[in-house]
């Protein structure tokens, strides 16, 4: 046999299209992680001006046309309402100016991304200086001293979004890459769900009680965690319903390509390019860390547009796995032959 002849047994045409496709998948990945990450800066950062009337308005279009617009400036009544503002999410900082003298306060939220609190904390600082004023940085939801960076909430929704996929994967594949039948597919999602609980319990039980990164609700961190890892796992099942075995790559390059890099987890989204800041709310790691950081130092404000989005990847996902399944004809069960002894 010739090698050529070795090359054909060895290597089908259907391997050859997966291993097309791993390769595929390998420079989406490249490109997504390092397109997303290789120059994180802050564009129209929502940024709140308290100052007196005039003073306000003149440094609001000065914020407004400073080169390379990193900041989406507008006036706020007062500190305390810059400060609710903050608290729930509809800024990212906000400068108090004190018409008195010349130092002014900056206030920040670390638990919404280190990196961004500190990008807004130097680019405060030398517009400040660049008019002889000074500037005091107060933290108003200050991460936990256990939880560098920020990061904690994002690393915990990525565990659990793998662990939707590879179960959904492995629930698929242990039995053929299709589902066969509708009672098979309820008894995979049925499986999905439990197994969605204990992950979200088990994910929430790591970063709290035992590693202390996250401060917040165990019941409200557990019910995200199995909300998140059920919206992974059941479109991925719904993927793989679709496509077979190809949907296992479509579920990597929708979750970990595409989802991960534009979550906000390690360059808050008004720090990435805007494709990816784009597309990072609408997809289950994106607004599973919104969602997460949210409980840990947001008192669980802003969470209702996160946690729909998830959900309607959990619908989309059982609705989409039911249909195809049902679609499917019922496995033939073969008929015992009769006993011509019977019939004697």
């Amino acid at each position: 046999m010739t090698l050529v002849d070795e090359v054909k047994t060895a290597v089908t045409p259907r391997a050859a299209l997966l291993v097309i496709g791993v390769l595929a998948l390998q420079l989406l990945f490249i490109a997504s992680y390092v397109g997303a990450l290789h120059n994180p800066k802050p564009k129209d950062v929502a940024f709140g001006v308290v100052a007196p009337a005039q003073a306000g308005t003149q440094l609001v279009d000065q914020l407004r046309s400073l080169p390379g617009k990193p900041l989406d400036p507008r006036t706020v009544k007062d500190e305390a309402t810059a400060r609710d503002q903050i608290t729930h999410r509809k800024i990212d900082g906000a400068l108090i100016v004190d018409p008195t003298s010349k130092k002014d306060t900056l206030l920040v939220a670390s638990g919404g991304g280190t990196v961004l609190s500190s990008a807004l904390t130097t680019l405060t600082t030398r517009i400040e200086a660049s008019e002889q004023r000074t500037v005091k940085t107060v933290d108003v939801a200050p991460a936990s001293g256990q939880d560098f960076d920020g990061l904690s909430a994002f690393y915990l929704v990525v565990g659990w979004c793998v662990g939707g996929y590879l179960c959904a994967s492995i629930l698929a594949i242990s039995a053929g890459s299709r589902a066969a039948n509708r009672e098979r597919a309820v008894v995979r999602l049925g499986a999905m769900a439990l197994y969605s609980i204990a992950g979200g319990l088990g994910g929430t039980i790591i970063v709290g009680p035992i590693l202390g990164a996250l401060p917040g609700s165990i019941v409200a961190f557990w019910g995200l965690g199995a909300l998140v890892v059920f919206a992974v796992g059941a479109i991925t099942l719904a993927l793989q319903a679709l496509t077979g075995i190809i949907g296992i790559g479509l579920a990597v390059l929708l979750v970990v390509i595409a989802g991960n890099p534009s979550a906000g987890g390690a360059f808050p989204l008004p720090m990435l390019p805007p494709f990816w800041e784009a597309i990072g709310p609408g997809l289950p790691p994106g607004a599973g860390t919104w969602a997460a950081r949210s409980i840990a130092y947001f008192k669980g404000n802003a969470m209702s547009g996160s946690l729909q989005v998830l959900a309607i990847w959990a619908i989309l996902g059982t609705v989409v796995t039911l249909v195809m399944s049902s679609l499917r004809r019922p496995e033939e069960v073969p008929t015992a032959p009769e006993d011509p002894a019977a019939l004697g």
